[in-house]
């Protein structure tokens, strides 16, 4: 056992740790008031006292090893710039109607929104604001400079009207794994965060059916140079020690790059190890040992001498024979944003599974410490991604209208978001027969990412295959009615550490919410009482997995009522 009472041994009593008790604020998990876009709005989550009377005995247990419990990850600084609750205010230096736009649906208004946010760019930055009417578009909105804010009047008065999908505007896009599938259907957004170069070249090899990896490191993954090597260190350290930091100064943004070996014991690693992830046949996994290395960017916050230390805690082991290195990356998008406006796709009937044609939402791709506030999306095929996106926040989000494919999604190795206060309405019109929904998901080896205070009345906790771990959903209300995806080659459902915290289920359905049986080193704490049906997940790792489960049942007696932000009290 990999992660087990050596772990949780190994690191003492912090001195300064908080252990956090929540507030007994009455509500609904997930439903605790109105606010613009997502019906939610933030309540007494935690409280700031010591005491330990009422909380969880799995809470007490982690808050004296935060940073190495074997089965809650530490996401305590999820999110934009660490997790802070605001966003940055840039100064406004256009209005879209000073470039043409018009506002009243009568003409295409893309191309002077993008205008306006180049413009924005080339100055270095700054708010592009869109005054309250209807945008027609005709073409993507993309925001591909650091520092620059598309900014409506709130997502109830500014609409964009998108009249055209993906496919009519870019091409088919194939996967790169083969088959009839179009990846328009996990990629991609008619509103798209990504840098500006990064999106020319993604967006060049898809009209040459050149079918591109899509993230930091470029579309074959070799777009990179080794910056230093790295010694043995810990997951949940904050500092390591580099062979020459003279390549390294703090604010820098780097990738930790963790190669796996012949017997694949970094995959073993990310599953908690032990006999089971030791038996499972990796080498049968192809689409899955393509992800990796595995690539997590980070930013620097100090350099003395050969020790580095990073914002976040390392999200794993760093072993000799996994390669260490910081290395470069793609130019980031950082410091950019999308706040108070309402995307609306022309309202087309959902496409079969797996063939989505494109009219997709927002997109952040290669993009960290960005984010979304107060933004509705409607009638889309798939509507918030982070694609290779890490440190983002979406807060105040809702995905509407006639149904889709993936609401929410979360691939390619995206590592370290927030996803609070968020509504999945349930579909205005029946689904038609052959498509497929989803829900909150993640896939592709992203780690450290929080669903919170969410109401879901459609769509399931999808774990997407891909081997995911070390993920939090805390304080959902969900009405649980969608599958999970994910093709047989792409490996485990879970990696370690998956924690399921406070979750009415509302229909019973247990399927990927309660994950006891199923993920490894896993805690499900604090969900309603659910029964086995449709089930449609097995385990896949053989023998002991090491889960936890507390307070099966009453999701109303947990304490903390919300995991990440009890987690965010905690500090060294």
């Amino acid at each position: 056992m990999e992660y087990g009472q050596r772990a949780i041994s190994r690191r003492a009593l912090l001195g300064s740790a908080v252990v956090v008790a929540a507030a007994g604020a009455a509500g609904v998990a997930g439903t605790p008031g109105a606010s613009a876009a997502s019906g939610t709005s933030r309540t007494a989550g935690t409280s700031g006292t010591s005491g330990t009377a009422g909380t969880s005995a799995l809470w007490r247990e982690f808050a004296k090893s935060p940073y190495t419990h074997p089965q809650i990850p530490y996401v305590g600084q999820a999110g934009q710039r660490a997790g802070a609750t605001r966003f940055p205010r840039h100064r406004v230096v256009a209005d879209v109607r000073a470039y043409g736009a018009k506002g009243d649906g009568s003409v295409d208004d893309a191309p002077a929104i993008n205008r306006a946010l180049a413009a924005a760019g080339a100055r270095g930055g700054g708010t592009v604001t869109l005054p309250p009417g209807t945008y027609r578009i005709d073409d993507v909105i993309r925001i591909g400079h650091s520092d620059v804010v598309l900014r409506g009047a709130g997502s109830g008065r500014t609409k964009l009207y998108a009249t055209k999908n993906l496919t009519e505007l870019i091409g088919p896009y194939g996967s790169r794994y083969g088959g009839d599938k179009s990846s328009w259907s996990w990629a991609g957004g008619l509103i798209w965060l990504c840098p500006q170069e990064r999106w020319n070249t993604l967006t060049t090899a898809i009209k040459e059916r050149a079918w591109p990896f899509e993230g930091w490191t470029g579309n074959k993954r070799d777009e990179w140079r080794t910056l230093t090597a790295v010694a043995r260190a810990d997951r949940g350290d904050r500092s390591v020690t580099v062979e020459d930091a003279s390549k390294l100064t703090r604010g820098q943004l780097v990738l930790l790059r963790l190669a796996d070996d012949a017997d694949h014991t970094l995959l073993q690693h990310m599953a908690g190890g032990g006999p089971g992830a030791e038996a499972y046949d990796w080498n049968a996994m192809t689409k899955l040992t393509s992800y990796v290395p595995y690539e997590w960017p980070v930013r620097i916050t100090a350099v003395h001498g050969t020790k580095v230390t990073l914002e976040r805690p390392l999200p794993l082991d760093v072993r000799p024979e996994w390669e260490p290195k910081f290395t470069t990356l793609a130019t980031p998008l950082t410091g950019s944003g999308v706040e108070g406006l309402t995307l609306e796709a022309v309202e087309t009937p959902q496409s079969p599974h797996l063939l989505d044609k494109g009219h997709n939402g927002v997109a952040f791709q290669c993009a960290y410490d960005c984010w979304a506030e107060d933004v509705v999306v409607r009638h889309v095929d798939n509507g918030f991604g982070l694609i290779a996106a890490s440190a983002c926040t979406l807060r105040r989000t809702r995905v509407a209208g006639r149904g889709s494919h993936h609401p929410y999604y979360c691939r390619e190795g995206s590592h370290d978001n927030l996803i609070e206060d968020f509504v999945i309405e349930g579909r205005t019109v029946p689904a038609p027969a052959g498509t497929q929904l989803h829900g909150i998901n993640v896939e592709g080896l992203s780690s450290y990412n929080v669903w919170s205070r969410g109401r879901m009345e459609m769509g399931t906790f999808d774990t997407h295959r891909g081997m995911p771990f070390a993920n939090v959903r805390t304080e959902i209300t969900v009405s649980n009615d969608g599958r999970h995806g994910g093709d047989a080659i792409a490996g485990p459902l879970y990696g370690a550490r998956f924690a399921h915290w406070n979750v009415t289920v509302t229909n019973e359905r247990a399927g990927l919410i309660k994950i006891d049986e199923i993920a490894p080193y896993s805690v499900t704490a604090g969900i309603s009482e659910v029964r086995e049906f449709d089930q449609i997940d097995v385990p896949d790792f053989a023998g002991e997995l090491h889960a936890r489960l507390e307070a099966y049942g009453r999701p109303e007696d947990i304490r903390p009522r919300n995991l990440y932000e009890a987690q965010r009290e905690v500090r060294r």
